[in-house]
């Protein structure tokens, strides 16, 4: 009995095994290998998986073997008398694709070992000497390559035990970006900044600037998150050298508020790369149907709300627009850099709701700050997103700044004039914005198409009703839009080249006391920009660009500014 089982296996084993590369020795190599649980070679055959594979009892299950096919006797015998190869989840063979010699010393080893099994429960009798010579001869013939997946299998325990060895937590893990960016500035010698003074050399020098953020991400059941982010940096933002304006605020250095790249910030805490706490946050779901953020730092609407930016919104990042205005509609950004909380609601696949309160100054104890008696904001969202290549967003933002105070962002990191972000003592409209408690209402719109994989449009638009407090009252109107371009994957995959044009958050309108006062830079801030970023592999990026704005401060009078702009992005 067992000599006529070793005569069979073997005859077809050996038979099989003498044809490396046909239909039969892959057949023993899915099969053998991948029956047994052995360990998968570092070298799989290409466009064949290797997994999901489920085994058969006759080899008339695999619809893709044909009793005129001139291996399927061995692979009867295979098949239903030693159970030593499988199929596929579709109960197909696949037989004439082809194999490495790891794959088939596999396969072999587990064939044998299966033998061995079998010879162990018998009697020496029942074997000849000669089929223990053919089975020998066949383990000495894959003898290097049986020994080297040993080998590799040894390897990866050890650089397993290392890895779980030197991991500084069970529940974090590390990722982080350094941005390295070469700027210039060109024209608007004839310009003025802030306050309408004339600035003495509009042309800034290039510079070299950087900055690096580290993120530690801990989970502690797998489907919560909290993120804690330390960022240093010396990215002052390009137009950042007035002359003459002076101030004790570092924004009163600026001749500008406008082209501020993604990365900058005019704040003195990270002028000299010193490490802050940018972000400290807990996202946890709520059921199957909604999420919740927590920010106790360096919170922000587009931190949880859609923004419905695909490709350009890297949350100020080096991936996505080179400006910040350019990343997505600056509505997500007014009360930025606080604390507070965010909720996303999933209505079916299609339809989110989000819903979010901000306080920027949560922290201070005094009687107009704190959570809920200083500066806040609260924010409303419904978009739609039927599939992957349309969506549609609307959204309300209320929010209440103490005199001074609002923004489109957070301290050192607003977007738009300075007109545009009612800063006091801009001279742009007669009187300039009054140094008052002021209330907001925002509503904007976003969206975006994908006329095809490699061609996308996008835009948003933002109209902010500023009513000023006490001092007569009063009102202001700012509105801001664009329309983006975007080829994703041109030349090469990961790469993006964009085209954005639009204009910054610009005030247009002012009133006080219940009359109309003129505005006098109220021209459109328009803002062009064009990059092109490069991945170079999956860690690595460079991006070159251009930002064009043609009515600096407002005032289509001044000189047109351009900025250039090289960014290296390394991602880890």
């Amino acid at each position: 009995m067992k000599k006529a089982f070793v005569d069979s296996f073997v005859g077809s084993a050996a038979g099989c095994f003498a044809t490396a590369g046909t239909a039969m020795t892959l057949g023993i190599i899915a099969g053998g290998f991948l029956a047994t649980g052995a360990i998968a070679a570092d070298v799989p055959t290409a466009d064949v998986p290797t997994i999901g594979m489920e085994q058969v009892n006759s080899v008339s299950q695999l619809t893709d073997v044909q009793p005129t096919d001139w291996a399927f006797q061995a692979l009867q015998s295979l098949v239903e008398r030693y159970s030593c190869i499988v199929g596929y989840p579709d109960r197909t063979y696949r037989g004439n694709r082809g194999t490495t010699r790891y794959e088939f010393a596999a396969g072999l080893n587990a064939c044998l070992d299966k033998i061995q099994n079998l010879l162990a429960a018998a009697t020496a009798d029942f074997v000849s000497k000669e089929d223990l010579e053919t089975i020998k001869r066949l383990q000495e013939e894959f003898a290097t390559e049986l020994s080297a997946l040993r080998g590799r299998v040894d390897g990866l325990e050890v650089r397993t035990a290392t890895l779980e060895k030197q991991q500084f937590s069970v529940t974090t893990r590390l990722s982080g970006e350094a941005i390295f960016s070469r700027s210039d500035a060109m024209g608007g010698d004839n310009a003025t900044g802030f306050g309408r003074v004339p600035i003495d050399a509009g042309r800034g020098v290039g510079v070299q600037q950087n900055r690096v953020r580290l993120n530690f991400l801990t989970s502690f059941n797998g489907q919560d998150l909290l993120t804690t982010r330390l960022e240093a940096g010396n990215a002052i933002p390009t137009l950042g050298s007035g002359g003459t304006t002076g101030g004790a605020n570092s924004a009163y250095l600026l001749y500008s508020n406008e082209g501020r790249l993604a990365y900058d910030n005019s704040s003195v805490a990270l002028s000299n790369n010193s490490v802050n706490l940018s972000l400290l946050s807990y996202r946890t779901p709520v059921g199957s149907f909604a999420t919740v953020t927590a920010f106790a730092s360096g919170g922000s609407h587009f931190r949880y709300a859609e923004t419905l930016s695909p490709y350009l919104d890297d949350e100020d990042g080096g991936n996505g627009a080179l400006s910040r205005f350019g990343q997505f509609n600056p509505i997500y950004r007014i009360g930025g850099n606080g604390a507070g909380a965010g909720i996303k609601f999933k209505l079916g696949n299609a339809f989110k709701i989000d819903v979010g309160y901000l306080a920027s100054r949560a922290n201070d104890p005094n009687r107009e700050a704190g959570l809920f008696n200083g500066n806040y904001s609260a924010l409303a969202q419904v978009s739609i997103q039927p599939g992957d290549r349309i969506g549609l967003g609307l959204t309300y933002v209320h929010a209440y700044n103490n005199a001074g105070d609002f923004r489109y962002g957070g301290a050192g990191t607003a977007t738009g004039t300075f007109l545009g972000n009612l800063l006091p003592g801009s001279q742009g409209a007669f009187p300039s914005p009054p140094n008052r408690p002021t209330v907001t209402d925002s509503f904007g719109a976003a969206g975006y198409f994908k006329l095809s994989d490699r061609i996308v449009l996008g835009g948003w638009g933002t109209y902010t009703r500023a009513t000023f407090l006490s001092g007569g009252g009063g009102s202001g109107d700012i509105w801001s839009y664009a329309g983006a371009l975007l080829f994703p994957d041109l030349i090469k995959r990961g790469s993006l080249a964009g085209i954005i044009a639009g204009a910054e958050p610009s005030l247009k309108g002012v009133k006080l006391a219940g009359q109309q006062r003129t505005v006098v830079d109220r021209d459109d801030a328009f803002h062009v920009e064009a990059f092109y970023r490069y991945r170079l592999n999956d860690n690595i990026s460079i991006t070159p660009g251009i930002m064009w704005l043609p009515a600096l401060n407002q005032r289509a009078d001044n000189d047109d500014v351009f900025i250039t702009v090289v960014r290296t992005t390394y991602s880890f």
